[in-house]
């Protein structure tokens, strides 16, 4: 447990600790220096609202690492002149939850002060442990800031979450990174210009920081740390790679390249390439990527590439979208990977790409025609009367389930969209689709 009955960071104009990290030295002081999670901080937030008028509130921050929940939680403690304590689920428990609680409601009763409370990674907390700080929040003896990395709605208990206003925090911005690292170049809380940033290095920094401001002040201190020790007045994208001990991907998210590595993976998953397609998966999850745009692309390919040969292919890559929604990274690229070697190695099929492209043509060539009158729906009053459902001939009385009758319009009769392959699990239903039309159109 680390308690901090004073304020958390000197006042403006304070020395501030030399030795302490770049991250640390950088934290914001007030609401207006916090940099990203505009949609918490603008003029008429909530966040701002509770801050300015200093209500008595509780709060559960929800965010992947890095984008500020620690800062925010520091900055309203100083916003509101409160008392601020500390406690990191990792190595507290009940006994110091309620120390804490017995310390607050003597700092409230004799010095008229509120307090603080501020959890880390709080869904590592039991339900018992919860549990003990709801009547100090229902009674306001404490303002709870809750943060979280998991989703609060499954990892915080319900009396908890009624009783605080939970707020999620987004991945910072690649601008928003740039604002911090070039704060922290000028700032004389930071490095106080003690070297500059190339532009590579820069735009090293942001790719390799995904949106975590912690991570990519850190990397700058090890590049500055480097650079210094070099005798060099510049950070250049070589001492950065060094420093950090990540070589740079070369790709441009916004460019050609962007499209040429996430081509490169999909067409190595379709020649069965599994090893190159893990590399082009690796130099998109390296460069920074949206974990979500892989995920959608290897959605994509398990139907379009794969089909019905290994139907379990797209409940993969559709689990590992869930998984990376859920998980986020960087363990998303674990599912990922799961995905990306399952669909390499599967079996390929582009019958159903082939399928739906020739139905989709015949549509837009107007071979359309009127559904068939025993398809029609016949569950309103005046069906039978348009002739409507009444030569249909329901398949599951069938010893075999299946009955000779019309289904496409007439200019479809005798259509084959669909013509599986012999690989994989499209080698039975090749076998079995010849009876099944052939029994279907035994009438015509």
């Amino acid at each position: 447990m680390s308690s901090l009955f004073d304020d958390p960071e000197p006042p403006d104009g304070a020395t501030v600790d030399p030795g302490a990290p770049l991250a640390v030295r950088m934290r914001p002081r007030s609401l207006d220096e916090v940099v990203g999670q505009q949609h918490l901080l603008g003029p008429r937030s909530p966040l701002r609202r509770l801050v300015e008028a200093d209500e008595p509130m509780s709060l559960v921050l929800y965010g992947p690492p890095g984008t500020g929940k620690t800062t925010l939680a520091h900055v309203i403690s100083l916003a509101t002149k409160r008392q601020f304590v500390q406690l990191s689920a990792l190595d507290s428990g009940v006994k110091e939850v309620r120390a804490v609680i017995t310390a607050a409601k003597r700092e409230l009763t004799y010095a008229g002060r509120r307090t603080v409370l501020f959890i880390d990674e709080v869904h590592r907390f039991s339900k018992t442990q919860q549990d003990s700080l709801l009547s100090a929040v229902e009674d306001r003896i404490v303002s709870l800031i809750a943060a979280t990395t998991e989703n609060p709605f499954f990892s915080v208990v319900s009396p908890l979450l009624s009783r605080s206003l939970v707020l999620a925090l987004q991945p910072l911005a690649d601008d928003d990174v740039r604002t911090l690292l070039q704060r922290a170049l000028t700032s004389d809380r930071g490095l106080d210009g003690a070297v500059t940033l190339s532009a590579e290095a820069e735009e090293h920094l942001v790719r390799i920081a995904g949106g975590d401001g912690r991570k990519a002040l850190t990397a700058l201190e090890s590049g500055a740390g480097a650079a210094v020790a070099a005798g060099a007045a510049e950070i250049d994208l070589a001492t950065l790679e060094t420093a950090v001990a990540q070589a740079a991907v070369r790709y441009d998210r916004q460019g050609d390249q962007h499209y040429d590595v996430a081509s490169a993976l999909i067409k190595s998953i379709r020649g069965s390439d599994v090893d190159a397609a893990l590399h082009y998966l690796a130099r998109m999850v390296e460069a920074g990527e949206d974990p979500r745009f892989i995920a959608r692309r290897l959605v994509i390919s398990a139907s379009e590439d794969i089909g019905m040969a290994d139907p379990t292919a797209l409940q993969t890559a559709v689990a590992a979208a869930e998984a990376v929604a859920f998980i986020g990274m960087p363990e998303g690229h674990f599912p990922l990977a799961h995905a990306v070697v399952h669909l390499a190695t599967a079996p390929k099929s582009n019958a159903i790409t082939v399928a739906m492209g020739e139905s989709v043509a015949d549509v837009r060539a107007g071979l359309a025609g009127p559904v068939p009158p025993g398809l029609r729906d016949a569950h309103y009053a005046g069906a039978k009367k348009l002739g409507h459902g009444g030569t249909y001939r329901y398949p599951h009385d069938a010893p075999d389930g299946i009955v000779a009758q019309q289904y496409p319009p007439d200019a479809l009769v005798g259509r084959d969209y669909y013509r599986p392959t012999q690989r994989g699990a499209e080698g039975p239903i090749a076998a079995r689709l010849p009876k099944l039309r052939a029994i279907l159109r035994r009438t015509r």
